[in-house]
């Protein structure tokens, strides 16, 4: 499913992701905890980076980027979210694997994940349950754009290392 995305997309994602000034990250259910494990590490790699929800989240403007994943198209929280972001300047970055729906329009960029999610499980060929291929295709892609990002901003190992919680 991954080698299925369009290689010039991810680079343009990931340029996207870099140079943003802030960036908040959205997805609805289980798409969203691998959105949250992408933000975690967005912020390893030194960007403000945060999750739409949380009580820390800074407002988006100008220069800042909404990044949200809603793999069936159309979500009504998703879209009502681009609205905002894009009303307060920010760009949007959406992923699905539905991107000719009215949502993919507002977006500024989309990346298409070609995977199956609860838009069309039923008489598919996977033996997944749901959104399980979308889900596990974000989780890939989300590594390879974290590799790419490491080596465009110039992180190493060492110093996403020492952004990491001492939390835990």
């Amino acid at each position: 499913m991954v080698d299925a995305i369009d290689p010039g997309d991810i680079d343009r994602a990931v340029d996207l992701i870099a140079s943003a000034g802030t960036i908040v990250s959205y997805g609805c259910g289980r798409e969203g905890l691998q959105v949250q494990g992408l933000t975690m590490r967005l912020f390893h790699l030194g960007l403000s980076a945060s999750m739409q929800g949380s009580m820390t989240t800074p407002p988006l403007g100008q220069g800042d980027l909404f990044l949200c994943s809603a793999g069936p198209g159309e979500l009504s929280t998703v879209t009502a979210l681009i609205g905002v972001a894009k009303g307060a300047g920010a760009k949007t970055l959406f992923l699905t694997a539905e991107p000719d729906c009215d949502t993919a329009r507002l977006a500024d960029q989309v990346l298409t994940i070609p995977a199956q999610t609860m838009a069309r499980d039923v008489g598919s060929t996977s033996i997944l349950p749901m959104g399980s291929a979308y889900e596990g295709a974000l989780f890939v892609l989300f590594e390879i754009m974290v590799l790419m990002l490491k080596e465009k901003l110039g992180e190493t190992t060492r110093s996403m290392r020492a952004r990491h919680t001492n939390m835990e």
